[in-house]
C-alpha cells in the first residue's frame, strides 16, 4: 500500500514500476478489450478488430468484449477477408447493431472507410503514418482522420472518431495505437507497427480513472481530460521513462479500475 505521505521522484517510479508490471501481463487481456484481437494472427486481422474494439471500448468492459466479439462474427471472424471483398449485401447483417451510441449506421460506414482504406491507401499502418517530426502522435491520428472522412459519410459518424486537434483525449485512438506500436514482449500489446512508429513517440491513453490517479500521484495538474492534459501527462512519464512513457498507462488504469486508488 502506498502510504498517504507525497513521494519523491525515485519512489514514485518505484511505485509506478510495481505496479506497471503487475498489470503488464496476460492475465490482464481476459478482460481488457485487447482480447478480442487477441484471437487473430495475422497482422491485418489483429489491427482491424483491435481498431473496431477499440472504437467502441467506453461502457461496461464486460458489454465492450460482447460486442465486439459480435461484431467480428459478424465478419465471419475473417476481418480483413471481409473489409477486402465485403458489398452492399453483406453489410445488411450489420444494420441492427449497436453499442451505446454507436450503431449499425457507424459500422457500416466504418466498414465502407476501412474498405477504401485498405484497397486505396496501403491500410491502417500506412494512413496513421505522419512526416511530421514533432507532436507525432497527433499529426499521424490526425492524418488517419483525414482519410478516414475522405469519403461521402453519414454526418452523425464524426463523433465518434476524436479529433485532438480539436483538444479531445483521444483515448481510444491512443490506446489503438499503445496496442500497436509498444512491443516489449510481454504477451499484451502487439508491436506490430514498429517500422514506422516509435514508442517513445506514443501519447498516454486518458479517461476518468487514469486521469484521476495521476491526479492523486501529482502527475497531472489540469483538471479537464482534454489533448492539453493527455500532452503534460505523457511528459512527466517521459521523465521516468523516455523511450516508453506510456507503459505506465497499465499502472494508472490498474490502480483505478483494480484498486479503486
Amino acid at each position: 500500500m502506498i502510504s498517504s505521505m507525497p513521494l519523491n521522484k525515485e519512489q514514485l517510479q518505484d511505485f509506478l514500476d510495481l505496479k506497471y508490471k503487475t498489470y503488464n501481463s496476460t492475465s490482464f487481456i481476459e478482460s481488457d478489450p485487447i482480447s478480442v484481437p487477441h484471437l487473430f494472427s495475422k497482422k491485418e486481422d489483429i489491427e482491424i478488430s483491435a481498431f473496431l474494439s477499440a472504437t467502441i471500448a467506453w461502457g461496461q468492459r464486460i458489454t465492450i468484449i460482447k460486442n465486439a466479439t459480435k461484431l467480428m462474427q459478424l465478419m465471419d471472424n475473417n476481418p480483413h477477408d471481409f473489409i477486402m471483398n465485403a458489398n452492399k449485401k453483406d453489410l445488411k447483417s450489420f444494420e441492427n447493431f449497436i453499442h451505446r451510441t454507436f450503431n449499425g449506421t457507424d459500422i457500416i460506414f466504418f466498414i465502407e472507410s476501412l474498405q477504401n482504406i485498405y484497397k486505396n491507401h496501403g491500410g491502417l499502418q500506412k494512413v496513421f503514418t505522419s512526416k511530421q517530426k514533432t507532436n507525432y502522435c497527433l499529426h499521424s491520428i490526425m492524418n488517419f482522420r483525414n482519410i478516414f472522412y475522405s469519403i461521402p459519410y453519414p454526418q452523425r459518424t464524426n463523433k465518434h472518431v476524436s479529433n485532438p486537434s480539436e483538444n479531445s483525449s483521444s483515448k481510444r485512438l491512443c490506446m489503438y495505437l499503445r496496442w500497436m506500436v509498444r512491443n516489449d514482449k510481454k504477451g499484451v500489446d502487439f508491436g506490430i507497427w514498429q517500422n514506422t512508429f516509435s514508442s517513445s513517440e506514443l501519447m498516454c491513453p486518458l479517461d476518468v480513472h487514469s486521469g484521476n490517479v495521476a491526479r492523486k500521484l501529482g502527475l497531472l495538474n489540469r483538471t479537464q481530460n482534454d489533448w492539453k492534459a493527455v500532452t503534460e501527462l505523457t511528459e512527466n512519464l517521459r521523465k521516468f521513462d523516455a523511450n516508453d512513457p506510456v507503459k505506465y498507462d497499465f499502472a494508472l488504469f490498474g490502480l483505478g479500475v483494480f484498486e479503486n486508488f
